[in-house]
């Protein structure tokens, strides 16, 4: 399995999408980007810990491709929003590709060159290496699917 890392503002409604592609194997909401070990959800809020609420995708890369994910993670919120995603305000909202390996660095770049080409916003997504990802409280985990449906606006 291959895996992936994304920011798109809040992680409940991003892991969702994602969870529902044909070839992701799983997902998990978690905290990456920062400075800070072991963070809780409460202080990534708190903007002290330089972390973005963030989507770790484990897919088989003979279902779907890196490109597809990164595709669909570009069509899932605007990439042109500093620090937030609709009402959703903060650093930990910001749009980041977290990749992996210098072929997802590659390919995350390249998609972020079109996206902007066919823009007529500047593009903001951050594209930096993958570090710790510290995953999220339980009850963050699947949480649309708990909830039933209807989160957080993406």
């Amino acid at each position: 399995m291959a895996k992936a890392t994304f920011a798109a503002g809040c992680f409940w409604g991003v892991e969702d999408a994602f969870r529902r592609l044909p070839g992701v194997t799983s997902t998990s909401v978690g905290y990456t980007g920062g400075h800070t070990d072991q963070p809780t959800y409460r202080d990534v809020c708190g903007h002290r810990t330089g972390h973005a609420e963030a989507v770790e995708v484990e897919f088989d890369s003979e279902q779907v491709s890196y490109q597809s994910l990164v595709e669909r993670f570009f069509a899932l919120h605007d990439p042109s929003q500093v620090n937030r995603q609709g009402p959703d305000v903060g650093d930990q909202y910001r749009s980041a590709i977290f990749f992996h390996d210098p072929a997802q660095q590659a390919v995350a770049a390249e998609a972020k060159a079109q996206v902007a080409a066919a823009s007529y916003r500047p593009v903001v997504t951050e594209i930096v290496p993958a570090t710790t990802f510290w995953r999220a409280e339980e009850y963050h985990q699947q949480y649309v699917e708990k909830r039933g449906g209807g989160a957080c606006r993406i």
